[in-house]
């Protein structure tokens, strides 16, 4: 009952402003439009806005998740009229803010005392406010300056009623038959989660914490120090940060930026956050990001974090690194190895769909590439293909689609490819180096050294059983004692092999060390035994 209200209020919104023409003007609805014309709403519309002004004030009017989608959509300035991206910006860090006395109550009854003594001065005006919270400023007793994040009252419930409200409408779309590709159950499902974690400001303080230690000491990405001790499940403080907002181009070029410099950086921290860390920021629209006066990107709000599993950022780094050699048909083989798609796909006719649609990008400025119509063509290509769309990497999508939108206004002429390929080039080769290779090895050398005094117990159970096949009849004697004998020797074998590669491990840690003469001790062990197993 409650999602067909808000169904109706949602409906009711974008009547009164006029969007339910734009609508219904998809082909899924298109045969409803003259529907419109039997509702009185459409009779009685809101005074006189731009298109813009009128798309930006229905997703404030519909609330939070509607508001994310418009801050998302503002990063695509290519694909958006001048207009309405210029109202969508204004979603960033313009939401209309809720009552401060209500903000400071919150404060104080979460933190447990005044403000007058939880800070030397506490700013009741707000700085800024967002869909989620809204910021006011401070001054600490230790005379620091500070931001308070305040989440709104009562966000929670308008949350999960929007929530219940997507379930409803992904049922019904998951009739559909592109639904299998899409998933959207677990679409919602996956939002649900980053949303929900992002209204708790104690994982955004240890997510800020985290990011900081990654970037401790880069001239690459600054980030704010947070005040743990004024820090509760719905409030953060950080220390405040002052620079020029990314997308304020105007003011980074009055400041002498070196604009191309700074787009390219960006990529770099965002392959850096993605390859490296393993931990990257996923809210990064213009809102979020500024240059200090020297150049350095400073970054807030981090309560939207992603991390991948480490098969899915090796078989990213090996499909970017594909796509940025042309090598369309290693493209095809990296989804088939990775599960992504079927074994049974034709790989020819999907590496030349590849092709196809990627293939225009090549060698051609950002500014003149459309990834949202690459991501179009693909999305529809997927039907033809039994191609499944992986939740976990939803995330990653978003960030790279802010990514690109953040160059674009950068610096328009940045080659993506140019900058991005030599950063992965070298990734891989640190993957693959043998220092890498030896610690990796060296992680898994307790449990390996944990397992090998079984094996001796395991081969002994195992041989008694294969002794028990003598007793099937004097037939099969004379094969079963030729079995059981091969197998002998072969666990034999075996048993060799596993001392011998354990001490070949054990010399290449040693080595790595400097333990030179352990280390060439047990790599003579380790021959002898080879040997044996030969």
């Amino acid at each position: 009952m409650h999602s067909l209200l808000r169904f109706i209020k949602i409906s009711r919104v974008l009547m009164r402003y006029r969007l339910d023409s734009l609508v219904l003007s998809t082909p899924l609805l298109k045969s409803f439009k003259p529907l419109v014309y039997l509702i009185p709403w459409h009779y009685f519309p809101i005074k006189k806005y731009t298109r813009g002004q009128r798309i930006r004030l229905a997703l404030e009017e519909l609330g939070p998740i509607f508001i994310k989608f418009g801050q998302t959509l503002s990063t695509r300035r290519d694909l958006l009229p001048g207009d309405i991206g210029d109202e969508l910006e204004k979603l960033q860090d313009s939401c209309p803010a809720f009552d401060p006395i209500k903000a400071k109550q919150i404060i104080e009854q979460s933190l447990g005392a005044p403000t007058e003594s939880l800070f030397k001065r506490f700013d009741i005006k707000p700085l800024a406010s967002a869909s989620i919270a809204q910021v006011h400023t401070a001054l600490t007793n230790d005379d620091n300056e500070v931001v308070v994040k305040v989440v709104r009252p009562d966000i929670d419930k308008a949350i999960r009623r929007d929530i219940k409200l997507m379930y409803t409408l992904a049922r019904l779309f998951n009739k559909h038959p592109i639904s299998k590709k899409l998933r959207p159950i677990e679409i919602v499902a996956e939002f649900e989660g980053i949303i929900l974690n992002e209204l708790d400001m104690r994982i955004e303080a240890k997510n800020c914490l985290r990011i900081g230690k990654n970037f401790k000491n880069s001239s690459l990405l600054y980030i704010p120090k947070v005040y743990p001790s004024l820090c509760h499940k719905n409030i953060l403080t950080t220390e405040r940060i002052h620079g020029i907002p990314v997308g304020d181009i105007k003011q980074l070029k009055a400041n002498h930026i070196d604009m191309k410099r700074l787009a390219e950086e960006g990529v770099i921290i965002f392959f850096t956050q993605v390859f490296k860390h393993n931990f990257f920021h996923a809210d990064m629209h213009p809102g979020n990001i500024f240059v200090s006066t020297n150049g350095q990107y400073i970054g807030v709000d981090f309560g939207i974090m992603g991390t991948l599993t480490e098969a899915d950022k090796d078989l990213l780094a090996d499909i970017f690194l594909a796509f940025f050699n042309q090598d369309y048909k290693k493209v095809a083989q990296t989804y088939i190895d990775s599960g992504w798609i079927s074994p049974t796909t034709d790989i020819s006719a999907f590496e030349a769909a590849v092709k196809r649609i990627c293939e225009p990008m090549f060698e051609k400025l950002l500014g003149e590439i459309s990834f949202g119509q690459v991501l179009l063509e693909l999305i529809q290509e997927a039907k033809n293909f039994d191609i499944t769309i992986q939740s976990q990497l939803l995330l990653l999508d978003k960030t790279l689609l802010n990514i690109e939108g953040l160059g674009r206004q950068l610096y328009p002429q940045l080659d993506l490819w140019t900058t991005a390929k030599p950063f992965l080039e070298d990734l891989v080769k640190e993957k693959y180096s043998v220092k890498n290779t030896f610690e990796k090895i060296k992680d898994q050398v307790p449990q390996l050294l944990k397992d090998i005094p079984e094996l001796p117990a395991l081969t002994i159970n195992a041989l008694k059983q294969l002794n028990k096949i003598k007793d099937i009849g004097p037939l099969h004697a004379q094969q079963t004692d030729s079995i059981v004998n091969q197998l002998k020797d072969n666990a034999n074998r075996q048993i060799y092999a596993i001392f011998a590669g354990a001490l070949a491990i054990l010399s290449g840690i040693l080595a790595v060390n400097e333990f030179w003469l352990p280390s060439l001790l047990s790599s003579v062990i380790a021959l002898i035994f080879w040997f044996k197993s030969r």
